[in-house]
């Protein structure tokens, strides 16, 4: 059965999207049969697969989009025929949110460091809790240091918040490789933003099946 990664979190603007498909590549590029999940209505990462059919080299990351009543089934489906599936789930607590989220093998919730983000987390981790599935936080767009970050970093230990030891930078990288199509393992392997992307994926192997 194939590990599911659900990325989810309630307030918009805290690069869900952006590390569902960085995480996508990251997972191809080591050799396994990835699917992306979109099931966001905004559909932002199916239109970032979109652009992937104009690189000739780009790692082949599948995609699929289903919601409501298919969702459940789309799931079971997609993991008998890949190795990983990674979810990208609306902005909200609705009933896809939670099927994504009881279907995971782990929760992902990047959260920007500012309090808005870590309330706003408050609710997916509540529904991972209920749901008895692994969660975890994700610093992301996050200054290298400053009085925010040490806050945030502060509020999550304070309130014994699960929380990834890797973070995503606040770095242009994401964005162009996002822009393209691509992830920035792709476009920028050896690069910082390359560097904390592979510092998550080599983290996240440790809490997956």
């Amino acid at each position: 059965m194939a590990i599911v990664i659900t990325v989810a979190q309630q307030k918009g603007g805290a690069g869900k999207t952006t590390l569902a498909a960085n995480l996508a590549v990251a997972f191809a590029l080591a050799g396994r049969r990835v699917v992306v999940l979109d099931i966001d209505p905004q559909r932002s990462l199916a239109r970032w697969h979109g652009l992937r059919s104009r690189h000739a080299g780009a790692v082949a990351v599948a995609l699929s989009e289903a919601a409501g009543w298919r969702l459940a089934a789309e799931v079971d489906k997609l993991g008998r025929a890949h190795d990983v599936v990674v979810i990208d789930s609306p902005p909200q607590i609705d009933t896809d949110a939670k099927l994504a989220i009881r279907a995971a093998s782990l929760v992902l919730v990047p959260v920007q460091p500012s309090p808005p983000d870590l309330w706003a987390a408050e609710g997916t981790l509540k529904l991972a809790a209920d749901e008895r599935r692994p969660v975890r936080l994700l610093l992301n767009r996050a200054p290298a240091s400053g009085r925010l970050r040490a806050g945030i970093e502060r509020d999550i230990a304070g309130a014994s918040h699960p929380v990834m030891a890797a973070a995503l930078g606040n770095r242009i990288g994401f964005a162009s490789a996002f822009a393209l199509g691509l992830g920035v393992l792709e476009t920028a392997p050896k690069s910082v933003a390359g560097q904390e992307m592979r510092a998550l994926y080599e983290e996240l192997l440790g809490y997956l099946p």
